[in-house]
């Protein structure tokens, strides 16, 4: 399947400090891939450099085949990409109909009959001022400000912020039926229930460096819980098998975060004469969390 955004090597610095650490992503066409991280990871800097917001200090990146380090073709991307931004940054002194209608006339391949769904599913006033909406409906505009584009790639960043829970789905399975009709959806968020709810390619970025790069069907189905209990207690040297992610000790009771190679990794507890083994499933919050402590 052909990659929508690619990057090698992507590297962003400010002053000393390094946001961007040599960063290789390659996101499919047609998939929503959630881009996981926590604050000052690295998220935004990257984002902004795939607009072409800001110039990479080093490597290279191309968006819908477009470089992101050459002007005039960056400009070629921020008018062929959605993106909704986390600050949700709108025109106050607009209504709502008057950014629709001002926003609609920049994007050749608009979708009206989308925008007059969206207005009445959002249920936003179209004579209120912004100024006058509300968080919730601040995000329900920009995201129809979005959606309705028709673009090949919706970039969204904590796209659900300020919602209430009924929105947050409504919101969900539209970014779904998007993806369905082709678009490529690539989102950061903090809302990890969300990703494991519609992403199905998921990276992962803790201090400016890549963690994790799997679709989610990988994640769900590779990943794994191993917890041992034995006789007598064993050495951490002894669990360095391919395919362990994290060890845990605490006394016998050993606990163990693998992403492959599990059958092996049982047997070999066993062969440590382990008294008691348990796999059990572990989510995607829980190898996020590990993942960024791994690097503390």
């Amino acid at each position: 399947m052909a990659a929508i955004i690619e990057t090698t090597d992507l590297r962003k610095t400010y002053g000393s400090h390094e946001a961007v650490r040599g960063l290789d992503i390659s996101v499919p066409e047609g998939s929503i891939c959630a881009f996981l991280g926590q604050n000052g990871a690295g998220k935004s800097s990257t984002i902004k450099m795939l607009l072409g917001m800001v110039h990479p200090t080093a490597g290279s990146g191309a968006v819908l085949g477009h470089r992101i380090d050459r002007e005039k073709e960056s400009l070629l991307i921020r008018q062929n990409v959605a993106f909704v931004a986390e600050d949700k940054r709108l025109y106050d002194y607009m209504t709502v109909e008057e950014i629709v209608h001002f926003t609609r006339s920049f994007f050749p391949t608009w979708n009206v009959a989308f925008e007059r769904e969206l207005l009445q599913r959002f249920e936003l006033p179209p004579n209120r001022k912004i100024r006058q909406l509300s968080k919730g409906m601040r995000t329900k505009l920009a995201l129809l400000l979005g959606f309705a584009r028709g673009c090949r790639l919706l970039i969204l960043d904590e796209p659900s912020e300020g919602l209430d829970p009924v929105a947050i789905e409504e919101v969900l399975q539209i970014v779904v039926s998007l993806a369905a009709q082709g678009t490529t959806v690539f989102f950061s968020s903090h809302q990890i229930s969300e990703v494991e709810q519609v992403a199905d390619h998921v990276l992962m970025i803790d201090r400016g460096k890549l963690v994790l790069d799997l679709s989610m069907d990988d994640v769900l189905e590779g990943y794994r819980h191993v917890q041992a209990v034995f006789s007598e207690p064993v050495e951490e040297r002894d669990l360095r098998l391919p395919g362990i992610e994290k060890v845990h000790m605490s006394g016998r009771m050993v606990s163990l975060v693998t992403s492959s190679n599990l059958e092996s990794i049982t047997e070999h507890l066993r062969m440590l004469r382990a008294s008691n083994v348990n796999v059990l499933p572990i989510s995607l919050k829980d190898i996020f969390l590990e993942k960024v402590r791994a690097r503390s």
